[in-house]
């Protein structure tokens, strides 16, 4: 006999499940195609910002100004400045290169890698990652264009014909670098850009203003939304989403064979491309992390940027920073299990020399902070996310800082041995690199949607296929 209990007296699946067994949606119930395009267009469209934008936009605007006299300094002084010496010839200027590369590695991750896996809670934050991406390329671009010395020469990196027949040494890492960076950061503009043009026909049909419509209208590249449209934006999408995916490990490992193929002690090794691969996604989810949810609640983003998402980028940080952990455990495993006393040295130099504060840091940044992810409760803790992706992003700038200085400080021959510390323009430097990021992010927080408009549609119920006859 068919089971005849009225509707309303059946009660609801959830009903006698654990709470923590419920999962979290992609984007909060009650939002239809209309409220999701009002929402994040009226971030962009609104005539008044937040006080918190300002203020973020004024910060980056004295780093700017920091950065501006600094690189002034440096090309008119030279690179003397910086607290460069003999035997530590790299400094911040390779350090920082390194950390904002590493920093970048997470919007090629999400938005590529992830697309192409199927994952759907890519959706609300994808388009905030690739800008990052973007930004710290930028801000790392800097250091290997004016460390040379001298910038205006830097064109001689490139391999184009000249009449004075001097070719790049293609056997420096320096150039395995320009080579690698702007293959990065071509890829990824273009990536972003192709992402872009649905929104911004968006933004050039809802604009009010006759300069914003022209300018929306040019970049959107005459974007009408039919269906052959459609059809090349997403070949165009999934091709450029094919040829960033290897880019994620290929531009990190490059970076790391700056000193792989060095004879320096403790560089070289050959576990540092995965070592800076997975330290490279480590560093790039802890600082979407930490942009992501200062801009959630100032823009009230939380029904689209949910705790699922937090929670997801919580536990692929956790699951990074366990193979950095494993990879510090490796470094002391074989720099004792070589047999060479100068890759045991350099490891007790690490931890009992004279920088064995910045290694004791490192180990608890890097190491203990993150092991908090295992808790659900610190997962779904906006406040406990936020530090511990703190934590990280000190702990990934201490890292670079223990392979390069650390290592360098301590030659072959004692009598060549010296400290390095950074002068005030090496740290001014740091500074205004952060500042232009952070002015670069908050203009793209103004002027272009911070979360793609489209796709968070595809996430509703009623964009879901549905059988004949039946509704949504």
């Amino acid at each position: 006999m068919a089971d005849l209990t009225p509707v309303h007296e059946i009660r609801p699946l959830t009903q006698d499940i654990p709470e923590r067994f419920i999962p979290v949606p992609t984007v909060e119930p009650g939002h239809t195609f209309a409220s999701v395009t009002d929402h994040i267009s009226a971030i962009v469209l609104q005539k008044r910002m937040p006080k918190l934008w300002w203020l973020g936009l004024a910060v980056g605007i004295v780093g700017v100004t920091v950065l501006t006299t600094t690189l002034g300094k440096l090309v008119l002084v030279g690179v003397g400045v910086f607290g460069i010496n003999h035997p530590v010839g790299w400094g911040f200027d390779i350090l920082n290169f390194v950390w904002w590369i590493g920093i970048g590695h997470a919007g090629t991750l999400i938005s590529a890698i992830l697309l192409l896996l199927r994952q759907g809670w890519r959706t609300s934050i994808n388009r905030f990652a690739e800008a990052m991406t973007l930004f710290a390329v930028a801000a790392a671009g800097l250091y290997p264009a004016f460390h040379t010395g001298r910038p205006w020469y830097d064109f001689w990196l490139f391999p184009y014909p000249n009449t004075m027949s001097l070719w790049p040494q293609f056997r420096s890492p320096l150039m395995w670098d320009v080579f690698a960076v702007s293959t990065y950061a071509t890829v990824s503009a273009l990536f972003w850009y192709v992402g872009l043009i649905p929104d911004l026909a968006t933004l050039r049909d809802r604009s009010r203003g006759k300069i914003a419509r022209v300018l929306y209208g040019m970049l959107s590249l005459g974007w009408r939304g039919s269906a052959k449209h459609w059809f090349r934006y997403e070949s165009a999408y999934l091709l450029l989403a094919g040829l960033s995916t290897p880019l994620v490990l290929s531009v990190h490992t490059i970076v790391s064979f700056d000193f792989a193929v060095a004879q320096i002690p403790g560089w070289h090794a050959t576990f540092f491309p995965p070592y800076f691969v997975a330290g490279a996604v480590y560093a790039g989810f802890a600082m979407v992390l930490t942009l992501a949810i200062p801009a959630r609640k100032m823009f009230h983003l939380q029904d689209f940027i949910t705790m699922k998402h937090l929670e997801n980028m919580g536990k692929v940080m956790l699951a990074t920073g366990l193979i950095v952990f494993y990879s510090y455990a490796m470094e002391a495993f074989f720099a004792y299990y070589s047999g060479n006393g100068f890759e045991r040295y350099m490891w007790l130099n690490r931890v009992t020399g004279p920088y064995w504060k910045m290694y004791a840091m490192l180990i608890v940044c890097n190491g203990l902070a993150p092991q908090m992810m295992w808790f659900r409760k610190m997962r779904t803790s906006t406040f406990g996310l936020f530090v511990t992706a703190m934590f990280v992003n000190v702990g990934m700038w201490l890292e670079r800082f223990v392979i390069i200085p650390t290592s360098l400080s301590r030659d072959f021959l004692p009598s060549s041995w010296g400290m390095y510390h950074g002068t005030r323009w090496d740290w001014s430097m740091f500074a205004g690199s952060i500042g232009l990021f952070l002015f670069l992010l908050f203009l793209f927080v103004r002027f272009l949607p911070m979360i793609s408009i489209f796709e968070m549609r595809t996430m509703l119920p009623e964009a879901q296929a549905h059988p004949e006859g039946h509704e949504a």
